[in-house]
């Protein structure tokens, strides 16, 4: 007997949600409809995840952001490190993730209480950043300051990205988006 690798279910499971949600919407969706569509239990649903809702707001890169922010020269501005360093992932996007993200934020622009809870993960990356920061001893304050504003400018990007049906690239709309909030960053190569 062959066992299905557990990151091939997770995706399996996430095409399925996708689709269900893009079809029925997301609302009228339930997990058993998604764990049905694989051929899955609702029980494996739950063990890759812990809610309907987080199939399009899971986001693995708040490490990787964290790090890329404080990895900046402490030298620079708050604004100038938050801004490079979200600009270094943004750069880093390969296009396979741009179908997905797409569908993903797309769906969740689409629901009142989605877009809440999008904006409460925003909080989630902030904390990591500016908690990231102040072990090199960067002012708390200030480097939520620069990371809200960055952030902000990102989340409007994505979102704008994820409903339009043609346009740059989601690494290009993040760098319009960071180059906006801090200009400089334009002109560095």
């Amino acid at each position: 007997m062959t066992t299905v690798p557990v990151l091939a279910t997770r995706e399996r499971l996430a095409d399925a949600a996708l689709d269900l949600f893009e079809v029925k919407g997301y609302e009228r969706t339930t997990v058993n409809d998604i764990a049905t569509a694989c051929g899955l239990s609702h029980m494996t649903f739950f063990r890759h995840f812990p809610t309907k809702e987080s199939v399009l707001l899971d986001d693995p890169y708040d490490p990787a952001i964290a790090v890329a922010v404080a990895g900046q020269p402490t030298s620079l501005p708050p604004i100038h490190r938050v801004a490079r360093g979200l600009l270094l992932i943004a750069k880093s996007l390969g296009d396979s993730i741009d179908t997905t993200s797409r569908r993903r934020i797309a769906i969740a622009a689409a629901v009142p209480e989605l877009r809440s809870a999008m904006i409460a993960r925003t909080r989630g990356t902030e904390d990591a950043i500016v908690e990231a920061c102040s072990v090199k001893g960067d002012d708390p304050l200030a480097t939520r300051v620069a990371t809200a504003a960055c952030l902000a400018a990102v989340s409007v990007a994505l979102v704008d990205w994820a409903t339009s049906t043609s346009g740059p690239s989601l690494a290009e709309t993040l760098t319009a988006a960071l180059v906006t909030v801090v200009p400089a960053l334009g002109t560095e190569p």
